[in-house]
């Protein structure tokens, strides 16, 4: 009765990333409360799922671990549809050989928070 079926879990999350990628642009979050906000454009060239594009010798790119869950808020391109609050993971950070100094990193989202607006 407990147990997941795993191939269940791979089309749902490609059926989340693919929702996020189509509906939203950027993400936004903060490390900590009182640290400045990020922002990042949301990219499709990963085939793992969403990404964004950070500098290597930045120091948010510096903080950001693999497993880190944060809270981002993910933007739509229109104002008329409201910004998402998702609770996301960071799974991976790569070097992109097309962008130098720049790494892709990973993101997967865990599950959606209440916006606070």
């Amino acid at each position: 009765m407990g147990k997941k079926n795993p191939t269940n879990n791979v089309a749902e999350n490609k059926a989340v990333s693919r929702h996020i990628l189509d509906n939203y642009h950027s993400v936004q979050f903060s490390l900590n409360d009182m640290g400045p906000i990020y922002l990042f454009k949301l990219r499709n060239i990963s085939l793992s799922g969403p990404c964004i594009l950070v500098k290597e010798d930045s120091s948010v790119f510096k903080q950001l671990e693999v497993g880190d869950i944060l809270h981002m808020e993910f933007n739509p391109p229109e104002l008329s549809i409201p910004n998402k609050l998702l609770k996301t993971r960071i799974i991976s950070k790569n070097s992109h050989g097309l962008f130098t100094g720049h790494s892709l990193v990973g993101l997967s989202i865990i599950e959606e928070t209440n916006l606070r607006m």
